[in-house]
């Protein structure tokens, strides 16, 4: 099934093998994922190309400058007939969401979607209201440095399992994406091959995935050592360890274990934690890489047998 997946997805969008396994890999983690990238490379196609593939409710909320709050999360309006006030749901009804450009709108609107992804619920004029299952939120966002654009506060930061970046296509996978402009896939509708249930079934079977003690404090040394590395304003939080341990579990679970390997940690290690760092003024002008640092702390930590 989850090669099915893989292989349904990778047809429909072109590019990194490694894209498509960590978005899968956040899937079936339960977690979060934020695509960033410049406008074209295909970020919108990858978050509704996996939404066809999974048969589940798909909702988009493309995020704009005058975007609020409450259409996002839904709002109350009086009924004239039953003289009572009815929750009109929000674009965040569904059980997969395409934030598309969440860095395009105030920090007010992106903070809506906070509860929501920690919590699968939100709340609206005191009133819970759970989110459906599995769900999922895919945020698409351009580069900060774009005009136009929002930093994301640290909070929502860490709510995303991980980040990923989509670069341009080298020429073999441009040339394919114009074959496929060609012959009409790109505008076919994505057949399903997995449905909600199946999902949340592998999502259970993560959770069983065996992580023994030693895995664990090999996790928790990778997110220890950012907290002491000088290139970084702050380390990463208890929520990364978290992350990363889980992230790890359906790793190993794509790879066909019912247990997580020091491999599992170290190859998701990356993805979990470079969004959560932010770089000194130092290191930024030394132009340091984070996902560089991060291997090479990955590499100072004793590989636990």
């Amino acid at each position: 099934m989850v090669s099915r997946l893989k292989k349904n997805i990778s047809e429909y969008f072109v590019g990194k093998e490694d894209i498509i396994e960590n978005l899968m890999i956040c899937l079936f983690a339960g977690g979060h994922i934020l695509l960033e990238g410049v406008p074209g490379v295909g970020k919108t196609t990858l978050a509704s190309t996996l939404a066809g593939s999974v048969e589940c409710d798909f909702g988009r909320i493309q995020f704009t400058p005058d975007t609020l709050p409450t259409d996002v999360m839904g709002t109350e309006i009086f009924n004239m007939k039953t003289g009572e006030f009815e929750y009109r749901e929000g674009a965040i009804m569904h059980q997969i969401i395409l934030a598309d450009e969440i860095n395009r709108t105030s920090p007010k609107t992106q903070a809506a979607l906070l509860e929501a992804m920690a919590e699968g619920q939100t709340t609206v004029s005191g009133v819970k209201h759970k989110l459906p299952e599995p769900f999922m939120v895919i945020a698409t966002q351009n580069p900060t440095e774009f005009i136009g654009t929002y930093q994301l506060p640290e909070a929502q930061i860490d709510r995303f399992m991980m980040q990923l970046t989509l670069s341009y296509p080298d020429e073999d996978e441009e040339i394919r994406m114009t074959q496929n402009m060609l012959s009409g896939k790109l505008t076919a509708a994505v057949k399903s091959v997995m449905t909600a249930q199946d999902i949340l079934d592998i999502k259970s079977k993560v959770k069983q995935v065996t992580v023994k003690e030693n895995m664990i404090r090999y996790a928790q040394s990778i997110v220890s050592a950012t907290r002491t590395e000088s290139r970084f304003v702050l380390g990463a939080s208890p929520r990364a360890v978290l992350t990363l341990v889980r992230a790890s579990q359906a790793k190993a679970f794509i790879d066909g274990r019912d247990y997580v390997k020091p491999d599992d940690i170290k190859g998701t290690a990356p993805y979990v934690l470079c969004h959560r760092l932010n770089l000194t003024s130092e290191a930024k002008i030394a132009k340091e890489n984070k996902e560089d640092i991060i291997r090479q702390l990955i590499h100072k930590i004793k590989i636990p047998i």
